[in-house]
């Protein structure tokens, strides 16, 4: 069975915009999908690489574009309960480091269906660590348990060396993901992963 290495922070957008798609891509195609959690600021800081709305905020039109650009995006897939996370930009320190104590219960799966919802439709302020033990624990987690993991070492070394590996892999941003040694960049190279795939 081939794999899709997704290279995975719930602050972009962008990822959650693919995986809406992902899941769909993985039926048609037999593949599975393997979710690496990693911090974006870490990917960024090793990679020299800026968020958009900071690189190209001086270019005249181009942030508009890319708002068109997403707003294309979303009506083609019919991804109508996306919405931009008023708090952005939101530290996901927090979730990400979860994410890996939730990965090590068996449970990353689950974790990501709660906390894409709950930063790309419902726009909460998950670096709150009151908003995200109520949200975790409405979706049937332990949220305090959660919350307190994220203080132990091994899993903060954990993000930090699936961070280290990405970059070290290639990646300068996300989403991003691997086919083996291919790797593909955007939303906007689904296309070309499910290809891949298919092949």
């Amino acid at each position: 069975m081939k794999t899709i290495d997704f290279i995975f922070d719930f602050a972009s957008p962008n990822a959650y915009l693919s995986h809406q798609l992902l899941p769909e891509i993985a039926d048609r195609t037999g593949a599975k999908i393997n979710y690496i959690p990693c911090l974006l600021g870490g990917i960024f800081k090793a990679t020299g690489n800026q968020a958009p709305m900071v690189t190209f905020a001086p270019v005249k039109g181009k942030l508009d574009y890319q708002r068109l650009e997403m707003q294309r995006f979303v009506a083609k897939h019919s991804l109508t309960k996306f919405t931009m996370n008023p708090n952005f930009p939101v530290n996901t320190l927090i979730m990400m480091r979860a994410a890996i104590a939730a990965q090590e219960d068996g449970r990353l799966e689950d974790y990501i269906e709660a906390g894409l919802p709950a930063m790309w439709e419902d726009g909460k302020k998950m670096d709150d660590p009151e908003v995200f033990v109520a949200v975790m624990t409405k979706a049937g987690f332990d949220g305090a348990s959660l919350l307190e993991r994220t203080q132990d070492p091994a899993i903060k070394a954990r993000l930090v060396e699936n961070t280290a590996a990405a970059v070290d892999r290639g990646a300068f941003g996300i989403p991003t993901f691997y086919i083996g040694d291919e790797m593909f960049f955007s939303k906007d190279r689904l296309d070309l992963v499910e290809e891949a795939l298919a092949e």
